[in-house]
């Protein structure tokens, strides 16, 4: 039996919103996309800040004992419940047996990672053994452009897409001003046409066909955290090949991973 095709974000809305006889914008649409929502008893599993404990808030125009609608892309979510509970049974181990933390109880130290990555999986899409938990990503950034990034007298640029998260451009600025490089003109950022939120596929593609020569390393996020546009990373990937660059793929949920 056939598996019916996933329904874009975008098809929903306009789908209920043709049930309800309204325009997509109309409020009655996003609750209705709440009462359907299959995963929204994961609220339940963080904490939500209150508006009366968020500096600075003018208490009189809002309830004070209402929760904040917590909308940030910067790598700092909500916590989770259950994050005291866990750290304080690893600083409990900590403080009775020490050093052997490293090898015993649920959670050895020493195999932390390891005990994720049936977790990690799915999320990533491959098999355990091709996943490695280590570092932040800026630090796995900048372990990447140390091994791939060989800049050459004609071979120096790094691609990337402007907008990209910022923590993204200082790793390439430095790794250009290690290699005494230029970041102005080492550092090719595209930008979305005149008047465009999003960059148009076919516009990545004619940079790589048309500077290809000279691009050392092509880095782009698989979704983009400031518009949320999705890349077409085999047609990307797949161009940069051709050219003899270096691709790499960031996947967000920080925003990557």
């Amino acid at each position: 039996m056939e598996s019916l095709p996933l329904e874009l974000p975008a098809d929903t809305v306009q789908r209920v919103a043709a049930e309800l006889k309204c325009h997509p914008a109309d409020e009655k649409v996003a609750l209705r996309l709440d009462e359907e929502d299959k995963l929204s008893h994961f609220r339940e599993y963080f904490y939500i800040p209150k508006m009366q404990d968020l500096p600075p808030i003018d208490i009189s125009l809002v309830n004070k004992d209402e929760n904040a609608i917590y909308l940030l892309g910067n790598s700092l979510g909500l916590q989770p419940k259950m994050v005291k509970t866990y750290l304080e049974e690893e600083l409990d181990k900590w403080a009775k047996i020490g050093f052997y933390g490293h090898e015993v109880g649920k959670r050895p130290w020493i195999t932390g990672d390891e005990t994720l990555l049936g977790l990690m999986k799915d999320i990533v899409g491959a098999n355990e053994k091709e996943i490695a938990l280590m570092n932040a990503l800026t630090v796995n950034l900048h372990l990447l452009l140390l091994s791939f990034f060989k800049p050459t007298p004609k071979r120096y640029k790094i691609l990337l897409e402007a907008k990209a998260f910022p923590s993204d451009h200082y790793a390439i600025e430095s790794q250009l001003q290690l290699h005494g490089l230029n970041v102005e003109k080492s550092m090719r950022m595209i930008k979305p046409r005149e008047g465009e939120e999003i960059l148009r596929t076919e516009d990545i593609l004619d940079v790589i066909e048309k500077e290809g020569e000279s691009i050392a390393v092509i880095m782009f996020s698989g979704l983009n955290f400031y518009t949320g546009q999705r890349f077409n990373m085999p047609a990307i990937t797949k161009a940069g090949q051709a050219k003899v660059c270096v691709p790499f793929h960031l996947h967000l949920p920080k925003h990557h991973c």
